[in-house]
């Protein structure tokens, strides 16, 4: 048998779209070959099943969180103005109201978390490095004497991480950014103190 031949990043995403569209039970194959543009046959070779599909876009989601998030801090901006412009760009995410711009993470959490490890696991590990990242720049922060915290770089990212998912959830009823903006800013304010 012939393995198929197709760009898997872009599959991915296109099976993302359709995952944080209709959530993984109402997603059917048939939406997926639509959104993918592969054949159920192709998709069973490349990823097993549907569940196999949805845990690969949600690694090449956690990838491309993973990539963006990295974005923002290759310039020579202090970390603390740098993650400034990053909350910035999720509250602008959030109020742009387009589903394909709202976390698969999350919504997968919610919708299988608790039933199966598999998928438990893979988000587990997405969220263990956006983490780690906002730690990194915390630490950088601390070092350049922007947050003089003494909490921990964990308890700091755990606090905006914490933070950005309420800020997401609150977007669904009120996604204005003059509504979303002020909370971001609180959100940085309260690392720094």
């Amino acid at each position: 048998m012939r393995n198929a031949e197709f760009n898997r990043e872009s599959v991915l995403r296109a099976a993302m779209t359709a995952f944080t569209n209709k959530g993984f039970s109402k997603t059917s194959m048939q939406d997926l070959t639509k959104a993918t543009g592969l054949h159920p046959g192709s998709i069973y070779c490349a990823f097993n099943n549907k569940k196999g599909l949805l845990m690969a876009a949600i690694e090449q989601y956690q990838q491309d969180k993973s990539d963006k998030f990295k974005q923002f801090f290759t310039t020579q901006d202090s970390p603390l103005t740098n993650l400034e412009h990053y909350l910035d760009y999720i509250v602008n995410e959030c109020a742009s109201c387009d589903p394909t711009r709202a976390c698969l993470a999350s919504k997968s959490l919610s919708e299988l978390g608790e039933h199966d490890a598999d998928v438990l696991a893979v988000i587990n590990a997405h969220f263990a490095c956006w983490q780690h990242n906002i730690e990194t720049v915390i630490a950088d922060a601390k070092q350049a004497n922007e947050i003089t915290s003494t909490d921990t770089n964990e308890q700091l990212a755990q606090y905006l991480i914490m933070g950005i998912f309420g800020l997401r959830t609150f977007a669904y009823t009120q996604p204005q950014v003059e509504k979303l903006q002020p909370l971001a800013k609180r959100l940085l304010k309260g690392l720094q103190q």
